[in-house]
Parts: C-alpha cells; sequence; structure tokens
C-alpha cells in the first residue's frame, strides 16, 4: 500500500494580501467571506435570548418565596450574573464583526429563542429556567455546529457559553429534585 501523498502546509499568500486592505474593518478580513452576517445574526438572537434570560432570573429572584426561596434565589441571581456576562461576551463579539448589538427592548422577546416568565410560585420558577437553559443548550449546540470552521473565535465563544448553560440546567434539575 502506498502512503498518501505529502501535502505542505502553506499559506495562502493572496488572502495574506488581501488583509492589508480595508483597514476600517478591524479583525474582519476577507476569508470571513458570505459568512459574517449570517453569523452576527445568529449572535444577535443569542444575545437577545441572554438578555430575556437575565430578566427573567431576576424576577424570580427578587419574588422567590418560601422555606427554600433564600438558597434558590442566591441560585438564581448567580445565573442571571453569568446570563449577563455571557450577553456582554456575545455584544463584544458581535461588534469585533464590525456590527452593532441591538439592544433594543421592543424586540428582544421576539428575537429570543426562550420565554419571559411571570410565575409567582418556587417549583414553576425552577421548572421555567431549566426549560431556558435546556432551549439555550439546544440553541448553541446547533449554533456551534452550523458555523463549524467558519469562524472559530465565534465557535470558542459559544462553546464556552454552552458549558455554563449546561451546568445552569444541571443546578435548576438538582433543585428541581429536592
Amino acid at each position: 500500500m502506498n502512503a498518501p501523498e505529502h501535502q505542505h502546509l502553506k499559506l495562502d499568500e493572496q488572502a495574506l494580501k488581501r488583509a492589508r486592505q480595508h483597514l476600517d474593518d478591524g479583525p474582519v478580513t476577507p476569508s470571513y467571506g458570505p459568512w459574517r452576517d449570517e453569523v452576527v445574526q445568529l449572535l444577535q438572537d443569542a444575545l437577545a435570548t441572554e438578555l430575556v434570560c437575565v430578566l427573567r432570573y431576576k424576577r424570580h429572584y427578587f419574588t422567590a418565596h418560601g422555606l427554600s426561596s433564600p438558597r434558590i434565589a442566591e441560585e438564581f441571581l448567580e445565573h442571571a450574573n453569568q446570563e449577563s456576562a455571557h450577553a456582554d461576551r456575545l455584544a463584544e463579539r458581535i461588534v469585533q464583526l464590525g456590527r452593532d448589538p441591538d439592544f433594543n427592548p421592543d424586540s428582544l422577546t421576539k428575537r429570543s429563542h426562550a420565554d419571559y416568565d411571570e410565575t409567582s410560585d418556587l417549583k414553576g420558577m425552577l421548572r421555567s429556567n431549566l426549560i431556558a437553559e435546556r432551549i439555550a443548550v439546544e440553541a448553541y449546540r446547533q449554533m456551534i455546529q452550523l458555523i463549524g470552521d467558519k469562524d472559530p473565535t465565534t465557535r470558542r465563544i459559544l462553546e464556552e457559553v454552552l458549558a455554563e448553560e449546561e451546568e445552569h440546567a444541571d443546578d435548576l434539575a438538582d433543585l428541581l429534585k429536592e
């Protein structure tokens, strides 16, 4: 059996020359190709989801009542802060890709994958947040697959956020079992 022909690792010199142009585009070089706008749209919808999750968790933090509520409320606050950090990372990436993040409150719930929730009982709050986290996990998994190697930086950010969303879902599932 013959060994496969060795392929040399060599940079595309023409792409490097093109990178010298359009400096106003910052880190976005022509090799991003046609995917930038679609990646940004995925990020905008994820940003809306994270912001809606912050609002839901904050509401639940302030309205949680009952014997277990102080501990659960603290968990809600921790998750709200982490969701806010996710939103910041997504917004920062949108800016790096040369676009403005969409924080318009009028369209947040329309663009969000997860729902806002006004449940008043503790078990309902846990359930609502677990559903939202599971939706986020599924959305981030799909985004990661769609982006693939088209934008490794965005993919890596989404993978890191996904890991935290999975941790949130695990925390909430454990709390629901108590």
